[in-house]
């Protein structure tokens, strides 16, 4: 047609600076509507009953296990974390794993177990060496052989380590090198980030299965707290990079969470099993002292309250203070581990990091908040529980990893004479 100009003629020519307006234009997001609008908040989720009820049902099935291992005892709760750990290494390993290079790298995969076990070697013989200690101190043979162990720990660790960097410098292939280099740099961050973090869940367990069931429990309370929270009352979105948080979920589950770690302090602690620190890798019944922060205090409530009122007063343990303080971290500060793995997921574009727990996803997706947990309970009880000033038992523990029967004997013979001379004096 005469009148027709977008036929057969050739497009009109845009300067430059034209030209990037619309590349800018073009790469700009359109939003979503019903994301800005709180579209993906559970509130308004039509699938959101059948979920619940997924995620309910596997809830039960882990907490009724977890409490059958705390039950087992610490050697029991420490395999628990060291399966949780190697699928959580599984999970971020295959996350940037490519089947199209792995096939021009036969054994490459195993590089990254080689460095993971080694991790697990380290940190592991450092935290239990002296319980193992304590186990083998009746046979002479098998406590001479731990001796040399702890003794010879660390180089052993270290050149399994250059081994592992041999190793990895001996597979580079050509065209292969940003992809290898990638894993080499992507093993380390997870045994950093995530190995090493949850290695202080082995920690906490021998100081009391208390500082490591507390701790945890608080998690999952939380995590709870805030689902049903955001599921029936949910409206305001929290933060961009887990649109379905809301702040009716983190007020509701911080409020439940301090609560509940008052109130759960005051119940595990007065269960020796639960608050006795175990100073070997035996599975015999524990029975000790609890201490001062286990024994209730009585407090009376003022006089004037009421006549009707029905109590005169409330028996606290003391350690209920300090759970208050665990509850204020694990509320507040411990989700922000979970923000960090929704920012990390959509940076790799995954929904989840696997799908081994049903409504769940896989089981980093349920750690990511514990491990910043496990490290502010180790470091609080560290800091303002154990006492500071050396005592008897960690006198005896340093004698009996450092030295050896014989130099043992020694220091037993020159204790017991500079006694005698003091008595006698």
């Amino acid at each position: 047609m005469p009148g027709d100009n977008s036929v057969g003629s050739p497009p009109t020519p845009r300067s430059p600076i034209a030209r990037l307006r619309h590349r800018r234009r073009s790469a700009e997001a359109v939003p979503d509507v019903s994301k800005t609008n709180g579209g993906n908040l559970l509130v308004n989720d039509r699938n959101k009953y059948r979920s619940m009820l997924v995620r309910a049902y596997s809830s039960i099935w882990m907490i009724g296990g977890f409490a059958l291992i705390i039950y087992l005892g610490h050697l029991c709760i420490t395999a628990m974390v060291v399966v949780i750990q190697i699928f959580m290494a599984k999970e971020l390993f295959n996350l940037l794993r490519k089947a199209h290079e792995d096939k021009h790298l036969p054994g490459f995969r195993n590089l990254n177990w080689h460095f993971f076990f080694t991790a697990m070697l380290f940190v592991y013989g450092r935290i239990l060496s002296q319980r193992l200690v304590n186990t083998v101190t009746s046979d002479k043979v098998l406590y001479q052989l731990v001796s040399s162990f702890i003794k010879y720990h660390m180089v052993v660790c270290y050149f399994l380590y250059i081994a592992g960097f041999m190793w990895f410098i001996l597979t580079l292939k050509k065209k292969m090198y940003k992809y290898q280099f990638g894993q080499y740099a992507w093993t380390h961050m997870i045994l950093f980030i995530v190995f090493t973090q949850s290695s202080f869940f082995v920690a906490n367990i021998f100081e009391g299965i208390f500082w490591f069931l507390l701790p945890a429990s608080l998690i999952v309370i939380n995590d709870i707290a805030a689902y049903i929270c955001g599921f029936f009352f949910g409206k305001t979105p929290l933060i961009k990079i887990s649109p379905k948080k809301t702040w009716e979920g983190f007020i509701g589950a911080s409020i439940t969470t301090i609560i509940s770690a008052f109130l759960l302090a005051n119940i595990m602690g007065r269960f020796k099993w639960l608050t006795c620190p175990r100073g070997d890798l035996s599975t015999g019944w524990l029975d000790c002292d609890p201490g001062p922060l286990f024994k209730p205090e009585y407090y009376t409530f003022p006089e004037w309250l009421p006549q009707w009122f029905p109590w005169k007063g409330i028996s606290i343990l003391p350690v209920q203070w300090h759970a208050l303080c665990l509850g204020l971290f694990a509320s507040i500060i411990a989700p922000f581990g979970g923000f960090f793995a929704s920012g990390f997921k959509r940076a790799f574009k995954v929904k989840d990091f696997g799908d081994s727990i049903p409504g769940h996803g896989g089981i980093t997706d349920r750690m990511d908040c514990q491990m910043v947990m496990a490290i502010f309970a180790y470091i609080y009880h560290q800091s303002f529980v154990v006492p500071q000033s050396l005592s008897v038992d960690m006198i005896i523990d340093q004698i009996l990893m450092n030295l050896t029967l014989e130099q043992q004997q020694i220091l037993f013979e020159k204790l017991k004479q500079v006694l005698h001379d003091r008595l006698v004096g």
